[in-house]
């Protein structure tokens, strides 16, 4: 075991993934030379060569062209987006390609593509480099999206997402590259995509979320026990597919649920838990499922970006009218 952040954790599973499978390839804007903007791939341009670790130039869609025709032709390409903010650039390649591919073709052809990127608030970066626009990634057929909370996680899904045989969007929070470090295997392994996990565990309300907000939902879990009540808190890890038989049967266990996001409440994921919540286990429900999110505009100017991100106290107030409903 060794002790590392989540910039270093995903570092560590680039690097195990590149020296088993001489078919995958690393490429973005920075990566090579300078290691990525915040470092993700330093030293591995030196390690594995310029034919495996690459600089594109800055141009989004063509990163993604790029990752399409090389997959096709039998890579594991793991390209990067400087910023998620700019996905609207390659999104034709994302979601009208990439997504498409396997059933266009009638299984022939496959996509195993993971499109890594940084995303999330609270680092007072510029216009359109924190937005969280993991909603329009999950309402796309045929991508998985996955965000992880921590290094040891980031690690694991990491790897399954680069040995996945579909297309994935591997989001990772600015706010949680070196936020704190944590006990990660320094050999392989795997966290399968797709499955929740259990963060705490508690009896008397649920809290979903993912991200930044699993912190944020632990802080406020941990104030909420001192008021005596037993929280439990539910990292989705993968926010498509959901891991409905965790969201239910968490539901179903305390009988009453939040869902915490930092996107904008119209972004969609907390809205589509909800709603799977309501359709498989409404029976189950002590109280009406509400949700955390932020405001309902463009993210704002860094300034005031600590007014509109929410918080651990969001999370206790709304927690609140749950638990007390």
């Amino acid at each position: 075991m060794a002790q590392m952040t989540m910039i270093q954790a995903i570092t560590d599973a680039l690097r195990t993934e590149l020296k088993k499978d001489p078919k995958t390839l690393v490429f973005g804007e920075d990566v090579g030379v300078n290691g990525g903007v915040f470092r993700a791939t330093e030293g591995l341009q030196n390690e594995f060569g310029e034919d495996r670790v690459f600089d594109t130039p800055l141009a989004e869609s063509g990163i993604g062209g790029l990752s399409i025709g090389l997959a096709l032709q039998g890579f594991r390409p793991i390209p990067e987006i400087q910023f998620f903010g700019f996905v609207f650039e390659v999104m034709d390649s994302i979601a009208g390609q990439m997504s498409r591919m396997r059933y266009r073709s009638g299984g022939r052809y496959h996509m195993p593509i993971t499109v890594r990127s940084p995303f999330g608030g609270g680092v007072h970066t510029p216009e359109l480099h924190s937005d969280s626009l993991e909603g329009l990634m999950a309402q796309t057929p045929g991508l998985k999206v996955v965000v992880p909370s921590t290094p040891y996680d980031a690690k694991g899904l990491l790897l399954s997402s680069i040995r996945d045989n579909d297309p994935v969007i591997f989001l990772e929070h600015l706010k949680l590259y070196r936020a704190f470090r944590e006990e990660v295997p320094e050999e392989e392994y795997t966290i399968p995509l797709g499955k929740a996990d259990v963060k705490r565990e508690g009896t008397d309300l649920s809290i979903f979320t993912y991200g930044a907000m699993v912190h944020e939902s632990l802080k406020a879990a941990d104030e909420l026990q001192k008021e005596g009540y037993s929280v439990e808190v539910v990292d989705l890890r993968t926010i498509s597919p959901l891991d409905i038989e965790t969201i239910i049967a968490s539901v179903e266990k305390t009988g009453r649920a939040i869902v915490v996001q930092e996107a904008q409440k119209q972004a969609g994921i907390a809205a589509n838990v909800i709603s799977e919540i309501n359709e498989r286990a409404i029976l189950s429900l002590d109280a009406p499922v509400l949700r955390v999110a932020a405001a309902d505009t463009v993210y704002p100017f860094s300034q005031a970006e600590s007014v509109w991100l929410p918080n651990y106290k969001d999370v206790m107030e709304t927690a609140k009218k749950v638990l007390t409903f």
